[in-house]
Parts: C-alpha cells; sequence; structure tokens
C-alpha cells in the first residue's frame, strides 16, 4: 500500500508540475484522436443522413452492416491498416506506418461506423416526424439532410463526443499501427500499457488519472449539451 500510495503522490507531481514528457503525450493523444473524430464526423455523419432519408434496395443490409461495424475488433482494424501502410502493402509507398497518420487513419475506422450508426437513428427519427413537411416543399434530398442534420445538431453533438471518449480509450489500433515510439506516436493508453510494464507506475498513473479525467469530461459535456437542448427546445 506504501508503494502505491507514494506511486499516486508522484504522479499528482508528474501532473501539478506540467511533466514535459507527460504533457507531451497528452497532447500527442489529443491531436490524434481529434483529427480522427474531425474526420470520422465528415464521413459518419454525411453517411448517417443519406441511410436515414433515401430508399434503396439493400438498405436493411447496409444498416445491418453499419450496426455491426460498430463492433469492429481495435486489433483487426490496426491490422489491416498495417497491411495496407507496410512496405509490401498497396499503400506503403506513403511511407505512413508507425506515424501519428497512420494512428489516425486507424481510429477513423473505428469511430465513422459508430457515428454513421448512431446518428443514422437518431435522424431516421427525425426524418418521420419531418418527411412530409419537407415533401410538401419540394426539398430535394441534400437539403433534406443538412436541415436534419441542423434540427438534430444536439443529439449529433453528443455522438460525436463519444466518437471521440472511444478514440481517446483506445489502445489495440494505435499500438500495431503507430509502434509505440517515444516522442512520435506514443500516445496516452500505449503508453500506459507500456509503463506499467516496466513498472513506471508514476507515469502510468498520471496519464491514467488524466484520461479518466478527461473521459469524464466529456460525458459531462455530453449531458450538458443535451440537457441545455431539452430546456431550449422541450
Amino acid at each position: 500500500m506504501d508503494g502505491i500510495a507514494a506511486a499516486l503522490g508522484e504522479a499528482a507531481r508528474l501532473i501539478s508540475h506540467a511533466d514535459a514528457q507527460l504533457y507531451g503525450i497528452v497532447a500527442l493523444s489529443l491531436k490524434v484522436s481529434l483529427t480522427a473524430v474531425l474526420a470520422a464526423a465528415l464521413i459518419g455523419l454525411p453517411l448517417g443522413a443519406l441511410i436515414a432519408i433515401t430508399r434503396f434496395p439493400g438498405r436493411p443490409a447496409v444498416t445491418v452492416t453499419l450496426n455491426a461495424l460498430m463492433g469492429l475488433p481495435p486489433v483487426v482494424v490496426g491490422l489491416i491498416v498495417y497491411l495496407l501502410l507496410s512496405r509490401a502493402g498497396p499503400l506503403g509507398s506513403l511511407g505512413l506506418l508507425f506515424t501519428p497518420t497512420a494512428m489516425v487513419i486507424a481510429q477513423t475506422i473505428l469511430i465513422a461506423p459508430i457515428i454513421a450508426a448512431l446518428s443514422r437513428q437518431v435522424l431516421e427519427d427525425a426524418w418521420r416526424e419531418y418527411e412530409e413537411q419537407l415533401r410538401s416543399l419540394a426539398a430535394r434530398p441534400h437539403v433534406a439532410a443538412l436541415t436534419l442534420l441542423w434540427d438534430t445538431r444536439f443529439s449529433l453533438v453528443t455522438i460525436v463526443l463519444a466518437g471521440f471518449g472511444r478514440a481517446a480509450a483506445e489502445v489495440g489500433a494505435v499500438m500495431i499501427v503507430g509502434g509505440n515510439i517515444d516522442g512520435v506516436t506514443r500516445v496516452m493508453t500505449t503508453a500506459i500499457a507500456l509503463e506499467t510494464s516496466k513498472g513506471d507506475l508514476p507515469l502510468a498513473l498520471g496519464l491514467g488519472l488524466i484520461l479518466v479525467a478527461l473521459v469524464i469530461a466529456i460525458n459531462a459535456a455530453a449531458q450538458l449539451i443535451k440537457a441545455g437542448a431539452q430546456r431550449r427546445y422541450g
């Protein structure tokens, strides 16, 4: 117990004294995850809207597939991206393996189906409510989609925040494609795994505390946005 208490005290010291190594890892984690969430939102939100308001052959199969992709195993995604970006892969000439860009690609593949599937459900519910009105106005599909995206923006923000939480906590895929290189591709989750195996508990605990605080802050922000929307629109 004394060892754990000492490690917690040292972790608190690292956080309070703005340890360069610790905050460098945190900064890279935020950069990678925020970039991945932005890319995933740009893919997932329009895709969710398209599926929600259009009817086409095979739509149920697409919906089922999209929902299934929400549970993609991170290590499988990491393996696929690794094979694509390796020297023998089709994108090997780009030299992206073991770079932050490779980590962003892996996280985007993981998060985009989550954002697309959840936003599809939200937008489909809104479409049922506004379909007749939008059709009476002869709104084209892209106009209807933009209208629904704006009308459900608060719910969609919570979905994007959930995607960010998923990205920030991911370890398997980024470990495979990033290589956990110190100062280059080492993020919070991979650093925690490495430092714990090395027995460097203060740094691992410091990163863990920041990661937990980040996840709590994301969930709190989502709840505040949802509560604010309910008060404003009933």
